[in-house]
């Protein structure tokens, strides 16, 4: 600490010295070949990804008759948010496509709204970081509510079938009327559009 060139010329007389020379002149070839392989398998995801959700958002335009930016934007949003809170996005586009039919001013009868069919007066603390329930009928917020409360009901339930019974509100009863097995249907329809 005293003598910074002493303890240069001590660490130089040592073997191991000699090591870390030899390995620094070919560290530096390594590392840009890992970084190579590494940024061209980033590269091939995100083509791969883009591939996907083009293919995903024009089944779902000429699908549900809605126009193609409308169904980017849900799209993209999707996969973002899936990728953020853990989840398959294609699983949160089958709730959309089963509860509104990718309408986002859809409203139920019970105050359902929105992409999601979120009920926002019963999930309101959801909507605090996007500005509150006046935002629930804002397609990119009530896509990103809808995926969050149904990653909890997955997560607190064990099972995307017993979450899909939760969210849409036939958790105490014995069956979902079709529910389920409707939104499944859809996201494999949905899986097989995404992998061309």
């Amino acid at each position: 600490c005293i003598r910074p060139e002493l303890a240069r010329n001590v660490g130089d007389s040592l073997p191991i010295s000699e090591a870390h020379a030899s390995a620094s002149h070919t560290l530096p070839e390594t590392a840009s070949l890992i970084k190579t392989d590494l940024m061209q398998t980033e590269e091939h995801s995100k083509l791969d990804e883009l591939k996907q959700k083009q293919r995903v958002a024009s089944w779902i335009s000429k699908r549900y008759r809605i126009a193609g930016k409308a169904s980017n934007l849900f799209v993209t949003t999707a996969y973002k948010t899936a990728f953020d809170i853990g989840l398959d996005p294609h699983l949160i586009l089958a709730v959309m496509a089963i509860e509104s039919r990718f309408n986002p001013y859809a409203e139920s009868s019970v105050g359902a709204q929105g992409l999601m069919q979120v009920m926002a007066k019963v999930h309101a603390d959801k909507f605090e970081d996007h500005g509150g329930i006046q935002y629930a009928l804002d397609p990119v917020v009530n896509i990103k509510v809808g995926a969050k409360i149904l990653k909890e009901y997955v997560k607190q339930k064990g099972s995307v079938e017993l979450g899909l019974k939760s969210y849409v509100g036939a958790a105490a009863m014995s069956h979902d009327g079709g529910y389920g097995a409707k939104v499944l249907t859809e996201y494999r329809k949905l899986k097989a559009v995404a992998s061309g």
